[in-house]
């Protein structure tokens, strides 16, 4: 696997690592990321118009579109791995959940969390694609927070929003009056396309898991994206699990200007206190509504009483209704973001996502989707090459930070209650 004769402007020629195990996770060289890109690019969409056209006629409703490959130009620059990281754009937000005294105030903590973590994830008005992570691909990234910072929401007797108190032991967990916040992510298999990643703080005793499947259908003119599986939000000092799921994703208006909501009904459950949230992420109806629009309730053990309920969209305004009748509005737009931490490219292992697809990346950027087609196809045969090579030797995929474990993926080292270390 050399360099492309036939495409003249590729960025040099490619070497495909060998897949092997990576070494323990790096932070140290990591450098605050660059300001996230907005891909607002209409071209790609009116030029290659007829190429999605001839996509569209082979194409049947409801058809799985897993194994169809899809057009380069649709593409986000960035992998789906990087974009559950993403996903984290409020660690100050996550972070404080564990520090608040009762069930029903970390509760209202998580609903909060949760339904600020989705906005910052999409980049642009034009509905792209993340990258479709590589077998064995990894990212990493870390956070780090400051102790003592305002919380951007406004104060509520409910969520106690004013600044962190830090105890004597929850100091010795940061450097320069930081807590840090680490994640890493891993494609654990091809088909069906699985996605893992965790996140961990050891000062905070906090870690997320997760394991996600992702599958897209077609619908007409849109493409539906179903993300199957659970997050679990461990707070080991309170010995608290939060099992929830993530909404649905759909690509509306694919001939035209593409666009993107969200569509779903999504729980989130504490079976050890018993407080459960039911939100409903609404698709806009065909004639009038809204976009983008969320609502939920939130329910107290045992009595079933309503404590909260939320209402507004999930990338502008969102006003929390309590039992008391006070009231909280949060926009989303104003709560500032917090920007993850990551290797320079040159740093970075094989296989770690951002040096992985750098190519696709860099021709995408200059608007070459020739070249970025060619690069991306590479990757992909290779995979394929691989797959058909362990089918026939019989030997699965040695994933390299998750493991198999009842119906999904659990990282290999999971934070345990004491450790103040951690394992990233």
């Amino acid at each position: 696997n050399g360099s492309f004769s036939s495409v003249t402007s590729a960025p040099g020629p490619i070497v495909f690592p060998e897949e092997k195990p990576e070494g323990p996770i790096n932070h140290t060289d990591e450098e605050e990321d660059e300001k996230g890109y907005t891909d607002d690019d209409l071209e790609g969409v009116e030029e290659h118009k007829t190429i999605i056209l001839h996509l569209l006629s082979q194409l049947k409703l409801g058809m799985d579109l897993t194994k169809v490959v899809l057009p380069t130009f649709i593409l986000e620059r960035r992998s789906l791995l990087e974009m559950f990281a993403d996903c984290m754009a409020h660690p100050d937000m996550f972070l404080k959940i564990p520090d608040l005294p009762d069930p029903e105030s970390r509760m209202l903590a998580v609903i909060e969390w949760y339904l600020t973590s989705f906005h910052a994830a999409r980049q642009g008005s034009v509905a792209k694609k993340p990258y479709n992570p590589i077998i064995g691909e990894t990212f990493h990234c870390s956070w780090k927070v400051p102790k003592k910072s305002k919380n951007t929401s406004t104060n509520n007797s409910n969520v106690d929003s004013s600044e962190n108190d830090v105890s004597p032991q929850q100091q010795s967990g940061g450097t320069d009056g930081e807590t840090k916040l680490f994640y890493c992510a891993e494609q654990v298999s091809h088909h069906p396309p699985i996605s893992a990643f965790y996140f961990e703080c050891p000062e905070k005793q906090m870690s997320m898991n997760a394991s996600i499947y992702t599958k897209s259908r077609f619908y007409g003119m849109s493409i539906g994206v179903n993300l199957i599986g659970k997050v679990c939000l461990r707070l080991l000092e309170h010995g608290e699990e939060y099992v929830f799921g993530l909404p649905s994703a759909y690509a509306r208006s694919i001939l035209t200007v593409p666009w993107a909501e969200m569509g779903d009904k999504i729980s989130i459950t504490c079976a050890k206190t018993g407080y459960s949230a039911a939100i409903t992420f609404h698709t806009k109806p065909f004639y009038g509504g809204k976009l983008h629009r969320v609502s939920a309730e939130v329910k107290r053990e045992g009595s079933g009483e309503v404590i909260c309920r939320v209402q507004g969209e999930w990338n502008s305004l969102l006003e929390f209704i309590y039992a008391d009748g006070t009231k909280k509005v949060i926009d989303v737009k104003d709560i500032p973001i917090g920007k993850k931490r990551v290797r320079p490219v040159k740093l970075q292992g094989d296989f770690e996502s951002r040096r992985l697809w750098q190519h696709v990346t860099n021709a995408l950027k200059v608007g070459d989707i020739n070249t970025a087609s060619e690069h991306k196809r590479v990757l992909e045969e290779r995979q394929r090459e691989g797959e058909r090579h362990r089918k026939e030797s019989g030997t699965p995929f040695p994933s390299k930070f998750f493991h198999k474990e009842d119906e999904g993926w659990s990282y290999n080292n999971l934070l345990k209650k004491g450790d103040t270390k951690g394992t990233l």
